[in-house]
Order: C-alpha cells, then sequence, then structure tokens
C-alpha cells in the first residue's frame, strides 16, 4: 500500500514545527548570550569603578573616586536586574530546546513511519514480481508438453 498523502502532509507540517521551534531556539539562545555579555561587561564596569577608586585614594582625585563609586554602584544596580533576567532566559532557552527535540523527535517518527512503509511496498511489489514470473514460467512448462505431443 503506497504511502497515504495524508502521512506525506503530517511530515511536511512535522518539518515546518520543528523548523520554527529551531528558529525560536536560536532566537532565544542569541538573547540569553547577548544578556551574559552584558553581565560580563557590567562585571567589568565594576572592576573598573573599584580602580578608579582605588586610583583615586592614591592621587587624592575626589571626581575620580566619586566617579568610581557611581560606576561600582551602577554596576551593582545593573548585576541586580541583569541576573534574574539571565536566570529566566535559562529558562525559557531550555524550554525551547525540549519542544525542539520534541519536535524533532515527531518528525523523525513521520520519516521512519514513511520510510518503513515504502520499504515494505517495495518487498510486496518485489513478491509480486516472482510471483507473475513463477506463474509466467509455470504456464510456459505447462504449454510445452502439449506443444511436443503432436510429433
Amino acid at each position: 500500500m503506497p504511502v497515504s498523502p495524508a502521512l506525506r502532509r503530517l511530515l511536511r507540517i512535522r518539518e515546518l514545527e520543528e523548523e520554527q521551534r529551531r528558529l525560536a531556539l536560536e532566537s532565544a539562545a542569541a538573547q540569553l548570550n547577548r544578556m551574559r555579555s552584558a553581565l560580563a561587561a557590567n562585571v567589568e564596569r565594576d572592576r573598573k569603578g573599584r580602580a578608579l577608586v582605588a586610583e583615586s585614594a592614591k592621587s587624592g582625585e575626589t571626581p575620580d573616586r566619586l566617579a568610581g563609586v557611581v560606576e561600582t554602584h551602577l554596576a551593582l544596580c545593573f548585576e541586580k536586574v541583569l541576573t534574574p533576567r539571565v536566570a529566566s532566559a535559562e529558562l525559557e532557552a531550555a524550554a525551547l530546546r525540549r519542544e525542539y527535540l520534541e519536535k524533532r523527535v515527531e518528525r523523525r517518527q513521520a520519516e521512519t513511519l514513511i520510510r518503513e512503509t515504502e520499504a515494505q511496498d517495495e518487498v510486496e511489489s518485489g513478491r509480486r514480481a516472482q510471483q507473475a514470473l513463477d506463474d509466467w514460467y509455470g504456464n510456459r512448462a505447462r504449454q510445452e508438453p502439449r506443444e511436443r505431443k503432436p510429433t
């Protein structure tokens, strides 16, 4: 029995769903990477602020000291905001990864079903061809003795 058009449509739908999930996962992963980069830049900002405070302590420059304190304070504020967002983005990316993998499994199952049906069709076709050859040969073998009797 040939593969039904409905099964081929199902495979196409599964492929499209998998592609959508993959794109969503890539987008979430890119967003997560941007957030992690912002967090890393924030750590650098904190380090520079602390270094500015340390330098101003040696040189006695009050504006540098104030700038360093403000930079350190801003880094702390950004960290308080970014850390939960990064955690949330990680959870979202994990959920999207799970959905993508589920859709990939569903697509592979549909592909396997189609391949098995096609293989079964091929085996059945081979059987029918062999049966036709056997019938032809059997008919030929029965007809040859009749043709030889009149001689």
